[in-house]
């Protein structure tokens, strides 16, 4: 296994100084150091989103009335004793739109201009705003048979789904289960993460992952949980690493609530050591590295059912492998190279949302 100088090696100082400037551009004031929350009315809220529906009208609903609620509630970096001005909060929800835009304009370029489809520029900015090919589609497209209409027509297109669903299969990644307070829980399994990924395609797979367990939110809530199984990790890409912070930061802000990883070792170490100075404010207080027995007691106050719902890797009962299984034990979705049960993981998801929903009634 490669030891951590190797590993520092393959990311120079330019390439973090590069990645910390991008990260404070997109996040000037960072975030924010205060945990009060101030009363935005609806009059606000409603301004906001149609500032959002004005430049960006084929995705301003992807935000929720909730979330825009709780970013601009939030107290103001630069003099943490008053609200977050309208301005501020809408450069930055502006920012995790054209953050969207970019992302989906990137797979547009390197995909569908191949196709000849798209000649101008204006013709360009109006397939992005009509939505190049969501992450979503590509999972359907690899789920299909190869020799499918779709996949024949444009191979690059094809070969980006199959990227996108190798980075699914492993199971390293997945959503299960709500904590008492509703948040959906992301499950980060280190030990199944590939040596030597493809980075363009894990990002991809994160974004995927990520918006499906936005869209499963119980109305309200409006962050996330990650509890990440730490045994036995590969060496660590500097490069995923970053370029994964970078998606945080840019594309969900306030979108983390907390991360939990157990147990801790030298990997683990490192990988913490490079991204911290890069994290902005208040994000570095949201990780938590723990042992095994320390995480125990967390999880049984998190969790909604408690100590029932603790998996099996941490030492608890419950079995995720039963539906998260390692990628040999897996069985094709379709007939494409799909394994990984995307679309199992969000109505099961679905759910447990309307289990915590129906809970709160009571």
């Amino acid at each position: 296994m490669a030891d951590a100088g190797t590993i520092e090696a393959a990311v120079s100082q330019e390439e973090v100084d590069k990645a910390k400037e991008e990260i404070e551009a997109a996040d000037p004031g960072g975030e924010d150091e205060a945990k009060t929350e101030f009363e935005v009315t609806a009059e606000e809220v409603s301004i906001l989103r149609a500032e959002l529906a004005c430049e960006f009208p084929d995705d301003y609903k992807y935000l929720s009335d909730a979330y825009i609620k709780s970013v601009a509630s939030k107290p103001y970096s630069k003099d943490p004793t008053v609200r977050r001005p309208l301005d501020y909060t809408q450069e930055k929800l502006q920012n995790v739109m054209e953050w969207r835009a970019q992302v989906r304009s990137s797979r547009v370029n390197r995909v569908s201009v191949s196709t000849k489809r798209v000649r101008t520029a204006s013709q360009l900015r109006s397939f992005v705003q009509a939505g190049a090919p969501e992450m979503e589609e590509l999972v359907v497209l690899a789920n299909g048979p190869a020799n499918s209409k779709e996949a024949t027509e444009d191979p690059d297109r094809y070969a980006k789904a199959k990227a996108l669903v190798t980075s699914l299969n492993n199971g390293s990644l997945y959503w299960h289960g709500f904590t008492k307070e509703g948040k959906p829980i992301l499950w980060i399994r280190c030990g199944r993460k590939p040596w030597y990924p493809n980075v363009e395609a894990e990002v991809n797979a994160l974004i995927l992952i990520a918006d499906a367990g936005i869209k499963c939110m119980p109305e309200g809530v409006t962050d996330f949980v990650v509890l990440s199984d730490s045994n036995s990790p590969p060496p660590p890409v500097p490069s995923f690493m970053i370029n994964v912070l970078k998606a945080l930061v840019k594309g969900y802000p306030d979108r983390l609530n907390v991360l939990l990883s157990a147990p801790v070792g030298s990997i683990i170490q490192f990988v913490m050591n490079l991204l911290l100075p890069l994290m902005p404010g208040r994000l570095a207080d949201k990780f938590l590295l723990k042992d095994l027995e320390q995480s125990t007691p967390i999880l049984k106050e998190w969790l909604m059912h408690g100590e029932d719902d603790i998996p099996t890797f941490f030492g608890g009962k419950s079995n995720h492998d039963e539906l998260y299984p390692d990628e040999y034990y897996s069985k094709n979705q379709g007939e494409g190279c799909l394994k990984f049960d995307y679309f199992g993981m969000i109505e099961r998801l679905k759910t447990s949302a309307k289990e915590w929903e129906e809970a709160q009634k009571k």
